[in-house]
């Protein structure tokens, strides 16, 4: 590929930050939190509020909020009010994973949905937002006490309501959260043991990537062994999909520079180089390969294509991962990677006329709703307008906080 500007020249990034949370105003739930967002912006009260919706909101507004954004703080301040209240799970402690709009909490408590807590809360910590940096500390500490498994050097997945019966499920999905949340929570608080973790985490996924061809498997039973046919039945799974999840291995690429960055020169050397193989061959078996531009959602494991529907956070993520290799290395292909993709999500996924972006389409690149309706949160479009803005290290957080990201 040719040379290309760097990514930091682009003025679209800050532009479409601004749009993409303009949208998302009117995330608040009347019981507390965030609600479900229609394609129009407008809260489906019909649906639960959820745990990780709601963190997600907490962090991008918390974000914002130290971007200066007009109005930012409160909204941060609604969504964390939902973590510390019909979230919270005050008696066994932890947090639901969704109430009802009756008030009936879901059961259960998820791993994936506490490493959005401690991300949410370790946000609102470096932003100074009211209650932030005492939620932090009990997300923390709930999440280490009752999900790491410190023999595995991993995190385990999901708990009975009352922390009584452990699932014999293992996911990479929710340890790749966790080793976001544990860099943001070593940002807010300097505690080196969650860095550490983080590197733990890390080490192993790439293990399984390197032993795998660099297709991630997603799922494991207890003793943490790939379960490689998992889901084969329900390919299209929202969280839990059959087979190598493409958008993974691209966040991942981006995650392992992160932690590179956060260790500075103690680094280990075989970061980079895992970074570089998860995004080549994620570009390989994922971008434009049935006749159509854009990423399919999953493959088997010789990298034929599973589910062919475009989501919106795999493009998302490979604007990141590129942007952030660029920076980490120099190497013009990402940057030519970065214009494609960005000009790609322009073409297709931003919706000028309602707001936000289109959160699936389908295989001809037409808004779809099969595995996602509406637009429910701006997680991942949020964070792909300020990362390749940002420094590797610190997070996104305490990088906005510092003025780092321009």
């Amino acid at each position: 590929m040719s040379s290309a500007t760097s990514p930091l020249d682009t003025e679209w990034l800050a532009r479409e930050t601004g749009r993409l949370l303009d949208f998302g105003r009117d995330f608040a739930h009347p019981l507390g939190g965030a609600a479900w967002l229609r394609s129009d912006g407008t809260p489906d009260l019909g649906r639960p509020v959820y745990a990780w919706i709601t963190a997600r909101m907490a962090h991008v507004y918390s974000v914002a909020d130290l971007l200066g954004v007009p109005g930012a703080g409160p909204l941060a301040d609604a969504a964390l009010a939902g973590l510390t209240g019909v979230l919270h799970d005050k008696r066994r402690g932890g947090w639901h994973p969704s109430v009802a709009p009756d008030g009936v909490p879901a059961t259960g408590k998820s791993c994936y949905d506490h490493a959005f807590v401690v991300l949410a809360a370790a946000s609102g910590t470096l932003a100074r937002r009211p209650g932030a940096r005492e939620l932090l500390t009990e997300a923390v500490d709930t999440m280490v006490r009752r999900f790491w498994e410190p023999e595995a050097a991993m995190f385990a997945d999901e708990w009975d309501s009352g922390w009584q019966r452990l699932d014999g499920y293992r996911g990479l999905n929710a340890n790749m959260h966790a080793v976001e949340a544990m860099l943001a929570a070593f940002d807010a608080t300097g505690d080196r043991e969650c860095r550490e973790r983080a590197l733990a985490i890390t080490e192993r996924a790439a293990g399984w990537g390197r032993a795998h061809g660099w297709r991630l498997p997603e799922h494991y039973d207890s003793r943490w062994q790939p379960r490689l046919d998992y889901h084969r039945e329900r390919p299209q799974d929202p969280f839990k999909p059959f087979g190598a999840t493409v958008g993974h291995a691209l966040e991942w690429s981006r995650l392992i520079l992160h932690v590179e960055a956060a260790f500075g020169s103690a680094a280990p050397d075989w970061l980079l180089p895992a970074a570089e193989a998860l995004f080549g061959q994620a570009v390989a078996d994922g971008w434009a390969v049935d006749g159509a531009p854009g990423f399919v959602y999953t493959t088997d494991w010789d990298g034929t294509p599973v589910v062919r529907q475009r989501m919106h956070w795999v493009a998302a993520e490979a604007i990141a991962a590129a942007a952030t290799l660029y920076r980490r290395t120099g190497t013009p292909d990402y940057a030519e990677w970065y214009k494609i993709w960005s000009d790609y999500v322009r073409g297709h996924f931003v919706d000028m006329e309602q707001g936000s972006w289109w959160h699936e389409l389908d295989t001809q690149n037409r808004p779809a709703a099969t595995t996602w309706p509406g637009k429910p949160d701006l997680y991942h479009a949020v964070q792909a307008m300020l990362i390749p803005r940002a420094p590797l290290a610190p997070g996104l957080a305490a990088a906005c906080a510092s003025g780092a990201v321009r």
